[in-house]
């Protein structure tokens, strides 16, 4: 017999990956009932893909939203709240700060509502990790165990599904009495979705706090290049011209220089992503060693856009990276890119989750908690 299809809400939605990753989980139907964020312009990327926005998705701040604005029944509720407080690259103000203090509003709507929903995901920056010492994430694990969720950290990096170095941790709560017997408690062994940093939290708070863990399987390998994701037929106008390409090289330091050469002196052509940095106060270019794109950021300024740089056989060509591409970046090849402005799509795939990644949380861990008899 058919399972009833999973009532999802999905809090600080954006461009709607989650929900595009959800759709994929194997063997049960995921149905997202009630989505939120406050930015009219990834609610309308959103709606260009998911024509039913009109019905669940409220344009709101969190700040203004109440446990009875969302439907009953509700199963799983995700949160992408943001992580610019969190982040090494942000202010480090913590869940004190104006944007990752979001995360509170999320607890509030929790609270009030009844039932609780069954399984919560949560996720954000390696940086929650450490911010205040530890003393973030402590507060968040223990305000979400008074919701009455025993929780559990993973750690997943992208590149595993996508060739995008993107690390990122997650929290799943599950309400205390409805734990199945998959589940365990005590300490998990490292693995690569839980490192030794993982394990640490774990062994720090499952004595006070109520914590758990399931077995994971093993994250894939990933792609090692760009190849399948970059773009090749687009309009000459998006190449740099001459005069801004020899500006590049001659920005790069001797290390990023000879790297370079290497690659331009190669009987293959190849792409490398690279950045704008700022090194004692020069502005200088740097390409990533490996061949996979460096973290795709939203794009705030020229030091956050990433550059697409194609090497080999004495050819050198340089462009800003595509919509499209950030899409593909993030396990998003099918997503229409219908609304907003070419700088509104790259923020907004910059501020979302990689679809793989969400995808395999939800086939391997999400799915066997809320409809195990669709796995046995």
């Amino acid at each position: 017999m058919e399972s009833a299809p999973i009532r999802a809400a999905e809090f600080f939605a954006g461009i709607g990956l989650v929900r595009t990753a959800l759709e994929r989980v194997k063997g049960a139907q995921v149905q997202v009932v009630w989505a939120n964020d406050i930015k009219q312009a990834k609610r309308d990327a959103y709606a260009a893909n998911f024509p039913d926005a009109e019905e669940h998705f409220v344009v709101r701040d969190i700040r203004e939203v109440e446990a009875s604005d969302l439907p009953a029944g509700i199963e799983l509720a995700t949160s992408s709240f943001p992580c610019i407080d969190l982040s090494l690259a942000g202010n480090r103000r913590g869940l004190s700060g104006e944007q990752s203090g979001m995360f509170w509003e999320f607890t509030k709507v929790m609270k009030g509502l009844s039932p609780r929903p069954p399984v919560i995901l949560l996720e954000n920056v390696y940086g929650f990790a450490t911010s205040r010492g530890g003393a973030d994430l402590a507060a968040a694990l223990e305000s979400l165990s008074k919701l009455d969720y025993s929780l559990d950290v993973i750690a997943i990096d992208a590149r595993h599904f996508v060739p995008q170095s993107r690390p990122r941790m997650f929290i799943v709560g599950i309400q205390k009495n409805m734990l199945p017997s998959r589940v365990r408690k005590g300490l998990p062994a490292v693995t690569d979705s839980r490192p030794a940093w993982v394990q640490a939290i774990h062994g720090k708070h499952r004595q006070a706090l109520d914590m758990h863990y399931m077995d994971l399987p093993p994250l894939p390998e990933g792609p090692q290049d760009l190849d399948g994701f970059v773009e090749v037929d687009v309009a000459a106008s998006l190449w740099w011209g001459e005069d801004r390409v020899d500006a590049f090289v001659r920005s790069l330091s001797d290390v990023q220089r000879a790297r370079f050469e290497t690659l331009l002196a190669g009987d293959a052509t190849s792409y490398r992503t690279a950045y704008r940095r700022t090194r004692r106060g020069v502005a200088m270019w740097e390409l990533r060693k490996d061949g996979i794109a460096g973290c795709l950021r939203t794009t705030g300024g020229g030091s956050s856009k990433q550059a697409l740089v194609q090497l080999g056989k004495g050819q050198i060509s340089i462009r800003w990276m595509t919509p499209r591409e950030y899409a593909n970046l993030m396990g998003a090849h099918e997503y229409k890119l219908l609304a907003g402005t070419p700088n509104q799509q790259l923020f907004g795939f910059g501020d979302a989750v990689v679809v793989d990644v969400i995808e395999w949380i939800g086939n391997n861990y999400l799915l066997p908690i809320l409809r195990p008899t669709c796995v046995e």
